[in-house]
């Protein structure tokens, strides 16, 4: 988390994160909007996140130094958030791993899609995917 500041803003907390998965969580307090719910560029940041840093750690995992970002993304929100809530990615394909761990070896620069489940009080209150791109350290 110390890569992104936006994250101390949030109080994110991180509950596991590893080359397996990642989940963080954030409390609604400092992300709430005029309505009293979650804020959804907060919902949506603490999925990126979430995303970004699987990524940051399966590449470091994989013995790979690069530059990772989003690329693209998307956000789809199936209920009000009412109190803290929790970003849990969801396992990577296989194939589609080792495809981009062999083209950011090969040509320096890769793309791979997360998926990311945004819980709030036991349900899925959000759903996530996005493209991160990684660029080698030369």
């Amino acid at each position: 988390m110390e890569h992104i500041p936006l994250s101390a803003g949030m109080a994110i907390s991180v509950i596991d994160a590893g080359p397996d998965g990642v989940t963080i969580e954030a409390p609604l307090a400092p992300n709430v909007n005029h309505r009293g719910t979650a804020f959804g560029g907060s919902v949506a940041a603490l999925a990126i996140l979430a995303g970004w840093t699987l990524v940051h750690l399966r590449l470091r995992a994989e013995g790979l130094i690069a530059h990772t970002v989003i690329q693209s993304s998307s956000v789809r929100y199936d209920a009000p958030i009412h109190g803290g809530f929790r970003a849990m990615t969801e396992p990577l394909q296989p194939a589609a791993w080792e495809k981009f761990v062999r083209t950011v070896t090969r040509r320096g620069k890769g793309r791979v899609h997360v998926s990311v489940q945004v819980l709030a009080e036991g349900c899925v209150a959000a759903t996530f995917t996005g493209a991160y791109v990684a660029i080698a350290e030369s």
